[in-house]
């Protein structure tokens, strides 16, 4: 399982899924929202708010997401983490 965050600057809702996912010690990656690509999934999901949290399988498919600051979601996250 890998996690990506789709932020953009100055986000309230991007910092405090960051310190969360950071509080859980759950292992992310960061990056720009308004890159091409990512902007690009953004559309495909439907979502018009940052951040985006994207969680993939070994092979890179998406398998969960969910924008906006979701405390309940990342906890859920790390409990499976933690189970695997």
């Amino acid at each position: 399982m890998t996690i990506t965050l789709l932020s953009k600057p100055a986000c309230v809702q991007c910092t405090a899924t960051q310190r969360k996912l950071d509080g859980e010690e759950l292992t992310y990656d960061k990056e720009d929202i308004y890159e091409e690509a990512n902007l690009a999934i953004v559309a495909e999901l439907g979502y018009k708010a940052a951040p985006v949290v994207l969680v993939r399988d070994a092979d890179g498919s998406i398998i969960d997401h969910w924008a906006g600051f979701n405390p309940a979601k990342i906890s859920e996250l790390a409990s499976a983490a933690e189970a695997a």
